[in-house]
């Protein structure tokens, strides 16, 4: 997409769609980056825009999308909406003359999002989606030491994914049989696979086979919304350019995972995106029992290394919780400036939701 001119009267007017618990990290992020001035919040109920605004300040309340566009004149809209919405929202900010950046799932099912990416071609404007673990600290990395040729050819990428049925969000899916994931076709996976797709989807090659298996660890608590909800998934995939990956989402595993290993044919790292670390895996250079004597020393030297290199962010101020999401909207502003790129690719995002579409069927054909 060629780079779309934003016209220069003042700074960039934004508003937030949905005012749940991930708008105000939009918001905070927002204000962090000073790229645009949040001025409106949307919600379809009152109290929470009301929430929100006393959270936040300085911006109106509004029950519609379309009115506030038009009663603001809005730059930009941020989607914080489940998911179910997006299509319908995105191409109606997208008509009405605004760039759109939008919370994961980007869409329930590959036809949605590619619904949203046409209409985001079609007016010219921007289109971004919030795969804020591509901007990382860790990612960045991998993606300087892909384009060095440090690892080699990647041969295989191996993802962990924890998801805590017994925090805070968990507990709400839980509690709740009518929350928006059970209305997800992945349910409790399609909420997060963005997430863990998102890492690989620019090293595959279309067309991506899926394996895929799912199943219920937990008791049965005699609510069959709440009881038909699976909470492990592992899943294999292989693209045309022959990279393997496997992957798992576990509610069970701990402790709670976040990783991926890149293995390739030069070297091979692995990334934890909890501890924000990455770190090449140590080979053994020296012959028999010396040799196997180096190595946890050497990799455990690297570690320090890593923590080290965090030490500094968090002097720097570089190390807080949503320092990736920040990365992510400058780069989306850059673009609507005209002055990059988009962060997160048309393909990379219809990529990922295919895949979803085909964990999904997978799925379903094993029940």
């Amino acid at each position: 997409m060629s780079a779309v001119p934003t016209p220069a009267a003042g700074p960039l007017r934004a508003g937030i769609v949905g005012c749940g618990k991930i708008a105000d990290g939009h918001a905070e992020q927002l204000r962090a980056i000073g790229r645009a001035q949040l001025v409106a919040a949307c919600d379809r109920e009152p109290l929470m825009t009301e929430q929100f605004q006393q959270r936040w300040g300085g911006m109106s309340r509004h029950g519609d999308l379309a009115a506030m566009i038009r009663g603001e004149s809005l730059d930009v809209v941020h989607l914080a909406t489940p998911p179910d919405s997006h299509v319908a929202l995105a191409c109606t900010a997208l008509e009405m003359g605004c760039h759109v950046f939008v919370e994961k799932p980007f869409a329930l099912d590959a036809a949605g999002a590619r619904r949203i990416l046409d209409c985001a071609d079609a007016n010219a404007r921007r289109v971004g989606v919030n795969y804020l673990y591509n901007f990382e600290t860790p990612a960045l990395e991998l993606q300087r030491l892909l384009a060095d040729g440090a690892l080699g050819e990647v041969v295989h990428v191996d993802l962990c994914y924890g998801y805590n049925l017994a925090g805070d969000y968990g507990m709400a899916v839980m509690a709740d049989p009518a929350h928006w994931v059970h209305r997800l076709p992945g349910k409790l996976f399609h909420n997060v696979l963005d997430h863990v797709l998102a890492k690989v989807a620019p090293l595959l090659a279309d067309p991506v086979s899926v394996h895929a298996v799912a199943q219920r660890r937990r008791p049965a608590t005699g609510d069959a919304a709440i009881d038909a909800m699976p909470d492990e998934l592992r899943f294999m995939l292989c693209g045309a350019n022959g990279l393997t990956v496997s992957g798992m989402v576990s509610s069970h595993a701990r402790p709670i995972g976040h990783t991926m290993k890149v293995y390739g044919s030069r070297d091979t790292v692995e990334l934890d995106y909890a501890a924000r670390t990455l770190v090449r895996s140590a080979r053994q250079t020296q012959p028999s029992a010396l040799g196997r004597l180096f190595p946890p020393w050497v990799q455990g030297a690297r570690h320090v290394r890593s923590g080290l290199r965090n030490v500094g962010d968090f002097a720097r101020h570089r190390f807080h919780y949503f320092q990736c999401m920040r990365r992510l909207l400058d780069d989306f502003y850059d673009a609507i400036e005209g002055r990059g790129e988009d962060p997160v690719t048309h393909s990379q995002i219809l990529r990922v939701a295919t895949i979803i579409d085909a964990i999904v069927v997978a799925l379903e054909e094993r029940r």
